[in-house]
């Protein structure tokens, strides 16, 4: 009976498909977790201007690219927040993805925050997209860019 029902035999299939995809799913979580996770600390380290977090969390060969267009390396992205030529008061990520690729992580948010970069406040909504390569069992920031987006 059970071999020869459809019904049985496609709802068995089903519950089969649901599984092996429900762990393929729990699979990705733990780096997605973990991103997530590394994706706060940075925001927090921006906030806060904080050199030694900002130091651990980005790797050696960061690229990081402003709305604007310019370009920092790992050295001055760093000093920017530091000395606070850039300054975020207040950082709000919402609409957040991540992409797991192998070793390689794609982030892309929506980034609304209030700034005071060199003392002068401001505003600023932003499309990111951050490039994040685990190095050493560890995410590393290898890429940034952002992008303007009506207010």
């Amino acid at each position: 009976m059970f071999l020869t029902n459809p019904y049985i035999s496609m709802n068995t299939t089903l519950m089969l498909m649901m599984c092996f995809f429900g762990f393929a799913a729990w699979a990705q979580t733990s780096d997605e977790k973990d991103i997530a996770t590394t994706v706060e600390f940075l925001r927090k380290a921006m906030i806060d201007g904080d050199r030694a977090s900002l130091e651990k969390i980005t790797a050696p060969e960061l690229s990081y690219g402003h709305s604007n267009g310019k370009l920092e390396d790992k050295s001055a992205f760093v000093e920017a927040f530091v000395s606070g030529k850039s300054d975020f008061v207040t950082i709000t990520l919402t609409d957040q993805t991540i992409r797991i690729i192998g070793t390689t992580a794609l982030v892309r948010h929506t980034l609304t925050g209030e700034t005071n970069d060199s003392g002068k406040p401001g505003s600023v909504k932003l499309g990111v997209l951050l490039v994040w390569q685990k190095q050493n069992g560890e995410w590393k920031l290898i890429g940034r860019q952002a992008y303007k987006l009506p207010q």
